[in-house]
């Protein structure tokens, strides 16, 4: 087996790592709110993320073929197993940093960040090696780190705590004119009975998080294996492979083979039963205390921007649209209620996510070039 072959077996094994622990990190967002609320014990939470994660990561690939053709030059660079061990490496150190404070920054965004900085390190900090914008006839096929990145980036966060704010309120303006109305609806307008049902209504909620979270979480890994598979096709390295890793050609569909989807969905789900309880108490209980019908609205105005991203390509964050859902729906309920504190560190995490994991991996790349391994 060549040297190349076992590097390109390398970052497929290294992606499945940060595919894991994006599971512990990111995807403890998709049940947080759920396990706070007391709806679901964390067992039941964490069995229904991942089989809904597993079957949201199943139809489409549009934001694994972003991240696998989208924001890097192939002209300037052929995108080659060291510079995506480096970019996963500082991805997954940014995680596990995080991760371990307890703050919910951005998987996303730090692997969008290792590429970053692992691509510019290659090239010698070149920057016509990052595709800054590619605007096409319908802006939905734009490509480029501002279509891709920043666009959403910024526009996320917004559209979750608007929606998170706009459903909190009008849930509570249809319970207080019920209030109101005397007989019948009355009755199920108090808290006993409000809490009964959007208790079950939130398993639902809670579903629609999960399945949103796989439309657009587990894809950015499957882009990464895409890449590292259609760069080893294009040079040649997996010419003549054992029947046993035949496997490993892209095939015609852009790279995003089954197997990566079903692989990255099961490691992901994996990873969600392991360790995402540091994320699962900032969210479901630091920032503001949470009922059912707070749970509701927040995960249902999350999950419509997760899958409104994923139907256009855009790698967004589930860590922003869950978080500022929940502040949109705190706010609704009381702005005092909001431990600003708390909240303060999350945006310091989100804003520093991208160029922290970047200047990582641009450091472990040039430590690799200073041994030699270029």
């Amino acid at each position: 087996m060549s040297t190349a072959l076992i590097l390109v077996l390398v970052v497929v094994l290294v992606a499945l790592v940060f595919e894991y622990i994006n599971g512990f990190h990111d995807t403890a967002n998709s049940i947080a709110t759920v396990v706070a609320t007391k709806v679901l014990t964390p067992f039941q939470a964490v069995s229904l993320a991942a089989f809904m994660n597993l079957v949201g990561a199943l139809p489409g690939t549009a934001v694994a073929k972003t991240i696998s053709s989208g924001l890097i030059d192939a002209n300037v660079l052929v995108v080659g197993s060291q510079v995506l061990i480096c970019a996963l490496s500082g991805g997954i150190v940014w995680n596990l940093i995080t991760w371990w404070f307890g703050l919910p920054s951005s998987s996303s965004h730090a692997l969008i960040g290792g590429l970053i900085g692992a691509a510019l390190a290659a090239t010698g900090n070149n920057l016509d090696v990052l595709v800054w914008s590619q605007p096409a006839e319908v802006w939905t096929k734009s490509q480029g780190i501002f279509w891709k990145v920043i666009i959403p980036m910024v526009s996320s966060p917004l559209a979750g705590f608007l929606l998170g704010l706009f459903m909190m309120g009008a849930l509570m303006a249809v319970i207080s004119a019920m209030n109101g109305t005397g007989g019948w609806l009355a009755r199920i307008s108090r808290p006993k009975w409000v809490n009964a049902t959007f208790g079950k209504a939130q398993i639902v909620s809670a579903a629609y998080m999960g399945f949103a979270h796989g439309t657009n979480d587990a894809q950015k890994t499957m882009g990464i294996i895409a890449l590292a598979l259609i760069g080893a096709e294009a040079a040649g390295t997996l010419d003549n492979l054992p029947s046993w890793l035949a496997f490993l050609h892209p095939g015609d569909s852009d790279g995003i083979e089954t197997w990566i989807v079903v692989t990255c969905a099961l490691v992901m789900a994996a990873g969600t039963a392991a360790g995402g309880w540091r994320i699962i108490k900032t969210l479901g209980h630091k920032m503001v205390k949470l009922h059912p019908i707070h749970g509701f609205a927040a995960e249902t105005s999350s999950a419509t921007i997760l899958s409104m991203a994923a139907y256009f390509g855009m790698p967004v964050s589930t860590t922003h649209s869950i978080s500022t859902a929940i502040m949109g729906v705190g706010v609704a309920k009381n702005p005092r209620a909001l431990r600003w504190t708390v909240i303060q560190k999350i945006i310091w995490a989100w804003i520093l996510t991208i160029p922290a994991s970047g200047g990582m991996a641009w450091l472990l790349y040039e430590g690799v070039v200073l041994m030699g391994w270029d």
